[in-house]
């Protein structure tokens, strides 16, 4: 990259040489709550688009170094705004509208935007944050400022996005404009199966534009080939065909509870009828994957990166032998490096399984990365201890060098595609009265990945039963959001607990399964349904 490179001068390369190509479809099921009609944008009425609003935002006083958090939902305003917003350098804080009011307020207040730009339909939302609330309806309310003017480079912080980590509250990722070249670049130069026809591909993604996933794999991946974003207000699975077959998709990207949820539906004459190549996932159950291949001939092609590591060490199976069914996510490149280690950072022999660190190939073993975490140096220099970056993921190496996913060393649980951090559930409970000790541990989901489980102790023993189990997910569920509430409760006299009173975390996750298996445990699940949401 060039010192004048960034988001928006990528997008307005790309827009001089596929001015009339098609840059964004939204499908009109997908646009039924605010359209009567499908929403396309090519590159080039993208770009007149977004300069009328880099004007507008230039003119308010807004520059390099200001934030703003945006509730745009999954929208052509989020894009638009976005791109915009990046040409003066103003990085963006998505929000995500279905959380709860308490998980945005601590996003909102740790990273410090100027205001918060909102679609219509989410202003009362964002009324409630003490901060100056924009509609993308009328820019006429953007508050002044008096930043200086200066041209965004490749290190320039481009968006800040929060992920969930062990220390319970989420932490803000600085991903700078590098980065999101750096994704892009990887995807268009894969290769193999993954082979991306420059102004010819089309995307379908039904993952959410506050996740780095569709904010900045798929998303850069077709602005750096030209190609069309396909994006769906979230996952429909009754209306998922139709919208692949509608809009000509050629690509797709999944999460792993998808493929699980689709083997489900009623087998179909249709189920070949698209011109789908590939989807770009992760997280598919292993006994699913051979199944979705052979049923609906689409190759799943898993992949491992994260937030923090974005395309500087991003790992496909983009090649054959692909070893489906057995969570291989392909062999690492030659531009990362890459060790398994045990407990004591020693290298683990071929075949076991260990810590996955990794880093950028060359003198500077962090380009590409994320720029740290907001406001924890610490945490930030921990991560990168040894100059390599400690992933947290348990990972073993196959006969032929692929890499094989085994587990999370975090204390995470992944729940489609959502982390969720056990100490902030255990925070979160533990302060329910009747409540004494809890422990919170992922559970297997055949749809959802894993679930949450919450091991209890409580006050008064007497109340060991559902009512209670149900009552106490219930009051969870008015500081968590939905998906972070247990979809298990199991009662416990005591807790696996080390010498220095720590919980066991291994010890718990093995109970955990345990309790689940044997029906000692009360599912709760259907008290995160969408229905149970709206009733409850």
């Amino acid at each position: 990259m060039t010192s004048s490179d960034s988001v928006y001068s990528a997008f307005q390369t790309t827009a001089q040489s596929y001015g009339d190509r098609p840059f964004l479809h939204i499908p009109a099921v997908a646009a039924k709550a605010y359209a009567d009609h499908a929403i396309d944008l090519t590159y080039g009425a993208a770009l007149h688009e977004i300069d009328a609003l880099t004007a507008r935002y230039g003119a308010s006083g807004l520059g390099l170094g200001d934030r703003v958090a945006v509730l745009l939902d999954n929208r052509a305003e989020f894009f638009l705004h976005w791109i915009a917003l990046n040409a003066l350098g103003v990085s963006i804080v998505p929000l995500n509208g279905e959380a709860t009011v308490d998980d945005l307020a601590y996003i909102v207040g740790d990273s410090q935007p100027r205001f918060i730009l909102a679609l219509s339909s989410r202003r009362e939302l964002a009324e409630k944050f003490g901060l100056p609330v924009v509609l993308t309806t009328d820019l006429s309310t953007l508050p002044k400022g008096t930043t200086a003017q200066a041209a965004p480079g490749p290190r320039t912080e481009c968006a800040l996005l929060y992920t969930s980590g062990s220390t319970g509250k989420p932490k803000g990722c600085i991903l700078s404009n590098e980065y999101f070249y750096v994704m892009g670049d990887w995807y268009r130069n894969l290769g193999g199966l993954v082979s991306l026809k420059p102004g010819a591909e089309r995307l379908l993604t039904p993952l959410p534009l506050v996740h780095m996933n569709a904010l900045a794999t798929s998303a850069m991946g077709m602005i750096l080939t030209g190609g069309c974003i396909i994006q769906l207000d979230r996952f429909h699975a009754s209306s998922w065909w139709s919208s692949i077959r509608d809009s000509g998709a050629t690509v797709i990207h999944y999460l792993g509870v998808l493929p699980a949820i689709l083997l489900n539906l009623p087998e179909s004459p249709d189920d070949r009828a698209h011109a789908v190549r590939f989807g770009f996932g992760a997280g598919i159950n292993a006994k699913h994957h051979a199944a979705f291949e052979a049923r609906f001939g689409i190759a799943l092609l898993e992949a491992w990166s994260m937030t923090e590591v974005g395309g500087a060490a991003a790992v496909i199976a983009q090649y054959e032998p692909r070893h489906v069914g057995t969570s291989c996510f392909g062999k690492p490149e030659s531009f990362m490096d890459w060790r398994l280690v045990d407990d004591a950072g020693q290298d683990v022999t071929k075949g076991s399984a260990g810590e996955l660190l990794v880093r950028r190939a060359g003198a500077d073993p962090r380009a590409g990365f994320f720029s740290g975490y907001l406001g924890r140096e610490q945490e930030t220099a921990e991560a990168w201890a040894g100059d390599w970056f400690h992933t947290g993921d348990v990972v073993r190496e196959g006969p032929d060098g692929s890499l094989h996913f085994v587990d999370r060393k975090k204390s995470i649980i992944r729940r489609s595609g959502e982390n969720i951090a056990s100490l902030e559930v255990e925070a979160t409970l533990s302060q329910i009265p009747g409540v004494q000790a809890v422990g919170v541990a992922p559970v297997p989901d055949e749809i959802r990945g894993e679930e949450v489980f919450a091991a209890i102790i409580l006050s008064d023993a007497a109340g060991k039963n559902e009512d209670t189990a149900r009552a106490i997910v219930r009051a969870a569920g008015e500081t968590l959001t939905y998906y972070k509430v247990p979809g298990y409760v199991a009662f416990r006299d005591s807790l696996p607990l080390t010498a220095s009173q720590k919980l066991q975390r291994g010890e718990l996750k093995t109970l955990a399964r345990q309790l689940v298996d044997d029906g000692t445990a009360f599912d709760l699940r259907d008290m995160k349904s969408k229905s149970a949401r709206k009733t409850g």
